[in-house]
């Protein structure tokens, strides 16, 4: 535990001295809830009084996969640099080299989240969320930025370079699209419909929403923690074996 908080310590010195990645990664999203709310929102119906009121959650997702992605381009510059070699010496290990970059992207993360619920509060998001649901819908977001960003280190494991760990934002920034963040599903052609409405992304978002404007939900929360903790077993186990051949 010493070992990881120490790890943690590094990481987030590591991001302080990145300022421009960190700026970046809390900017991009504080941009697209403008943009999406002042240049698409009058164009978009949906079943919510204001389009800030629908797109808030799926902005908090976008946030959370800007955040992480910067985890993976951490992961392989130690590797390129030759560090881990020298936190084994020390008999450091894999795990608590990972955590501390796990834990610090989710720092980050939180941030970011802060921000843009800031923002969204100021033009205009009124959620009607009960002191109960507000707790669960930020477990269930912190559920999901904790697996992104543990995946996040698994790709930057598998990555051979910075620049080919920073696609992974690529694939994050995506994801979100094919899902009800910013449209409803039922809009979506038929072929792809299926995909959009059983993804990840769409039961966190639909778990948020639902939980943010007091909504029912179901057993969408529950879903939605299944799939982090899926991710996030997949992604430690996978972790583990990636970086014992890396240093092998």
């Amino acid at each position: 535990m010493s070992e990881a908080l120490i790890m943690t310590g590094r990481a987030i010195r590591i991001s302080r001295r990145n300022v421009d990645a960190l700026i970046t990664s809390m900017a991009l999203p504080v941009m697209l809830l403008l943009i999406f709310v002042y240049f698409f929102g009058g164009a978009i119906k949906t079943d919510t009084r204001s389009y800030v009121m629908y797109v808030v959650p799926g902005v908090l997702l976008l946030c959370a996969g800007f955040g992480s992605s910067n985890t993976a381009i951490a992961v392989t510059e130690d590797l390129k640099g030759g560090i881990i070699d020298r936190f084994r010496s020390l008999d450091i290990g894999g795990t608590q080299i990972l955590t501390g970059h796990v834990i610090a992207s989710v720092a980050r993360n939180l941030i970011a989240t802060t921000l843009v619920l800031a923002l969204a509060f100021a033009i205009g998001f009124r959620p009607s969320a009960t002191p109960a649901a507000w707790l669960a819908a930020t477990a269930v977001l912190l559920a999901f930025i904790l697996a992104l960003s543990w995946l996040s280190a698994t790709v930057g494991l598998l990555a051979k370079s910075p620049e080919a760990a920073g696609g992974f934002t690529f694939f994050v920034s995506f994801l979100p699209y094919p899902s009800s963040a910013f449209v409803p599903t039922s809009t979506m052609p038929g072929w792809l419909r299926p995909f959009a409405d059983n993804q990840p992304v769409t039961q966190v978002i639909e778990s948020l929403r639902g939980l943010l404007l007091g909504q029912p939900v179901g057993s969408t929360p529950w879903v939605a923690l299944a799939w982090c903790a899926g991710i996030l077993a997949v992604s430690v186990g996978a972790s583990g074996v990636l970086f014992r051949r890396r240093t092998a």
